[in-house]
């Protein structure tokens, strides 16, 4: 991937960057020979993507083509001054970036064509490697193009860190590609962040509001660069990329008018609790990929009696097709669309060709974060070939997924964690992923079932006192966490495996609750609770959702970021709509689905 070997020097003519933060070059030389690139590739309807081959930038790819483009992938330096617009999309954690940058030989080209003045969209790590370095990874150094440190939210400040989401963006000035987006949220994922001060005022077009205001979106001449995710953010992002690559579209927007944004509506503003549709995927008994829905994870009908069947349990729960039920999930206002897959690998995921297909199927036409369970782990394969967890996430986000997420191996690293004290030792999927993509990319999927004892001296695991008393009036409850589909409980509780994997590198925790898989009785608040209160990362609140107000109860009743529900919504008992109608009522910020 290196750019010496089609490099045929700079571009003729072009002048050396200029002091950084100053005024972005436009001697006459390069700007007509940009020009005439420019106009070339317009007519071509051509866009030059930098994809250094971290995280999932097939989405980026996905929207690219849905708007009419073709991209032309940067092999050498020359495309790059070839270009005539140019998306860098970043994900994962800045070092791998920035040393990605630096070995390929780019950095040099990247930076002249920044000063030069000629269209350039950085999405995410592609903002943050703008600016002059980062704290990320013990400390990188950046482009400094743009004037400032990229540091990590403060967790003091008693908000989940990584910050994920919807969040409306705040204009400092207008902007074409502002109005594209209107007063539509947008969608964020990062724990690191760029602040706005004296220095890079020039630069910011937008910023976010997480625990104080943080840099959303830079624009200056043709460069612009986003900390939020446009190809994740739904038709709000489609619609930014649009006005990227077609300015005169951008142009005739409405203009964004911020005294008439829906905060003096009285609406809630800031980052929004989301909406999560969840797709337990398993081959049935013919081989092929189904949606199914367990009730306390039994996902098998009840066998008909009456046909003298030996068993009683008959065919897998069938409720769809995985890439259909995404679709309609995502035109009904998800924010974001969870598939696990609960298959048993008889071999490495590596080859469980059916999903990672799922996989790039729905993201051609599914605009939002799409997370993936099911054998992240270290695998070694029949023929031999040992597969380590890092090349099996890196299968899935290849394909099309956002996120991974973690089950019982997570549970096991946890044991062992405990037993060396409390340390790390870098050896768990949980680092190594993490290190690689950034704890963004982690997901950790709890499965606990309640156990009642009579006082907290009684057990060495986290309690709580419930409002709920055990079969013999127990008065208190700790959760026990569970492997192999909550066939095996293990000596760890819900609380403990949080804090390890939050310590390890995980970004996110998906708690589940066995106790209330398929009831319809609400989520366990307890449980979300104790779990959202002892960690500084999101947590998603899963298991037990029957109708609208169980999720405003769980916003309202715990420190959860998200809410996540698989039959009712499969089955249309209640709609998408119908949530966050509920939670806006309640005032609780809310995505609405544009």
């Amino acid at each position: 991937m290196s750019g010496l070997p089609c490099t045929s020097g700079r571009l003729e003519g072009l002048r050396q960057p200029s002091a950084r933060g100053g005024a972005l070059s436009r001697s006459s030389a390069p700007v007509r020979r940009a020009k005439a690139i420019i106009a070339r590739a317009s007519e071509k309807r051509e866009v030059t993507l930098l994809d250094y081959g971290a995280g999932n930038v097939r989405s980026v790819r996905n929207a690219i083509h849905k708007l009419g483009y073709t991209i032309k992938d940067v092999s050498c330096v020359k495309d790059i001054e070839n270009a005539s617009r140019i998306i860098f999309p970043g994900v994962g954690a800045c070092g791998q970036a920035t040393e990605a940058v630096q070995r390929m030989g780019y950095r040099e080209a990247l930076i002249d064509y920044l000063k030069a003045d000629r269209p350039f969209l950085g999405i995410c790590l592609g903002m943050q490697i703008l600016f002059d370095g980062s704290t990320e990874n013990g400390g990188v150094e950046g482009l400094g193009v743009v004037p400032g440190t990229i540091r990590q939210f403060d967790t003091s400040l008693g908000l989940p860190v990584p910050h994920i989401g919807w969040n409306n963006l705040i204009p400092k000035k207008e902007s074409p590609l502002l109005n594209c987006v209107g007063d539509r949220r947008v969608y964020f994922v990062h724990s690191f962040a760029a602040f706005p001060d004296e220095e890079n005022k020039d630069w910011v077009l937008a910023t976010g509001e997480y625990a104080g205001e943080f840099v959303s979106t830079l624009q200056k001449g043709n460069v612009y660069a986003t900390q939020w995710h446009p190809e994740k953010s739904g038709a709000a992002g489609l619609d930014f990329i649009h006005g990227f690559l077609d300015p005169e579209w951008a142009a005739a927007q409405p203009r964004l008018d911020p005294s008439t944004s829906r905060a003096s509506n009285g609406v809630p503003r800031g980052l929004a609790k989301r909406v999560i549709a969840c797709l337990d995927v398993r081959a049935n008994d013919h081989g092929d990929l189904v949606v199914t829905k367990g009730d306390q994870y039994d996902v098998r009908e009840s066998a008909d009696a009456s046909s003298g069947a030996g068993s009683s349990k008959g065919e897998v729960r069938n409720l769809g097709k995985p890439v259909e039920l995404a679709g309609r999930y995502f035109e009904d206002g998800a924010d974001e669309v969870t598939f696990l897959n609960i298959t048993g690998f008889r071999d490495s995921p590596v080859a469980d060709l059916p999903m990672l297909e799922v996989l790039r199927q729905t993201s051609r036409g599914v605009f939002v974060p799409l997370t993936v369970g099911g054998g992240i782990r270290s695998f070694t394969d029949a023929a031999g070939v040992h597969h380590p967890a890092l090349e099996v996430a890196g299968a899935y986000f290849r394909s099309g997924a956002d996120k991974v997420s973690i089950g019982g191996d997570a549970v096991l690293a946890a044991e062992a964690y405990y037993a060396r004290g409390g340390v790390p030792d870098g050896s768990t999927a949980i680092e190594a992923i993490s290190t690689h993509y950034g704890a963004q990319a982690v997901v950790v999927s709890i499965d606990p079932r309640r156990v009642y004892v009579r006082a907290p001296e009684d057990t060495e695991h986290v309690t709580v006192e419930t409002a709920t008393p055990g079969p013999n009036g127990e008065r208190y409850c700790w959760w026990q966490c569970t492997v192999r589909g909550g066939r095996e409980g293990r000596d760890v509780d819900a609380v403990q495996l949080a804090r390890c994997v939050a310590h390890l590198g995980a970004g996110e925790i998906l708690l589940n609750c066995i106790d209330r898989d398929g009831a319809g009785s609400g989520f366990d608040l307890e449980l979300v609770k104790a779990v959202s209160d002892a960690v500084t990362i999101p947590v998603i609140a899963s298991s037990g959702a029957g109708r609208p107000s169980h999720f405003s109860d769980v916003f309202r009743e715990t420190g959860a970021a998200a809410a996540l529900a698989a039959g009712i919504f499969h089955r249309r008992e209640v709609a998408i709509a119908e949530v966050k109608a509920d939670m806006a009522r309640a005032g609780i910020p809310v995505r609405q689905s544009a």
